[in-house]
């Protein structure tokens, strides 16, 4: 499966459009991360557990959104968007959805 942000692929044509598909991880942040979170916003740094579980959403989204698109028979998917949220009441708990166009090139 072929994935781009773009809207087309050079010099591979696209020869059906098969629809808009999508992918939406929501995860919870435990108090354990937001604890040594909190000391390296002190301190300064970047927070390494965080990333892990923003690259670990980001990943699951993209596989929900490719397994739909094979089965709409799709062998690419472009113009891809990548959308990072944070919801819940408290802000809690964080989303991310991926969009793009099916298709076969």
């Amino acid at each position: 499966m072929t994935l781009t942000t773009t809207p087309q692929i050079e010099g591979r044509p696209i020869r059906e459009y098969k629809g808009v598909v999508t992918g939406e991880t929501i995860i919870g942040a435990n108090a354990f991360k937001d604890f040594f979170a909190g000391i390296r916003d002190i301190v300064g740094g970047r927070s390494g557990s965080y990333e892990k579980v923003l690259r670990q959403a980001k990943d699951t989204s993209m596989r929900e959104m490719t397994e739909r698109a094979e089965a709409l028979g799709a062998n690419a998917i472009v113009g891809i968007d990548i959308d990072y949220e944070t919801i819940g009441e408290t802000n809690s708990m964080l989303m991310v959805a991926t969009s793009g166009t099916a298709v076969v090139i």
